[in-house]
């Protein structure tokens, strides 16, 4: 198994995910983006508030149907050749079996989801900076 294409993740058509996925990805970004944007851009106008909020919603209502799929299809993977079992049970793994899983710790590796995590992260805390910001700070100032 050592010589494996996925054991160290070298094969783009194999391992890693397609141009489709960057482009999910980036649905993902918008939609993050622009949820927590609503809150800065009420206070611009609500018009753009509510713009901002649909963007985010139906982006986010994209990429979580895709990820869906992509972890449903991982699942039906593992259930489809009886992974699991064939572990617990100690019982010895056919190539085919022992590629599959290679693949799937390969996906699970993709840094493509520690960045998507990473991102919603740092756009919630400046979010959340902003909406203080507008809610609070711009108000006593304002008195």
């Amino acid at each position: 198994m050592k010589n494996s294409k996925c054991l160290h993740c070298n094969s783009r058509h194999i391992c890693q995910e397609d141009a489709k996925s960057w482009i999910f990805i980036i649905i993902g970004f918008i939609a993050t983006v622009a949820i927590r944007m609503v809150t800065v851009l009420m206070n611009i106008g609500p018009v753009y508030g509510k713009v901002a909020w649909y963007t985010g919603v139906l982006g986010f209502v994209v990429f979580f149907v895709y990820k869906y799929k992509v972890f449903k299809l991982r699942a039906n993977m593992i259930e489809e050749h009886d992974l699991l079992e064939k572990l617990a049970d100690g019982e010895s793994l056919s190539s085919q079996d022992k590629e599959i899983i290679a693949q799937l710790l390969c996906k699970i590796k993709s840094n493509k989801e520690r960045v998507n995590f990473l991102f919603i992260f740092v756009a919630s805390a400046v979010a959340l900076a902003l909406a203080i910001y507008f809610d609070f700070i711009v108000i006593l100032l304002q008195k």
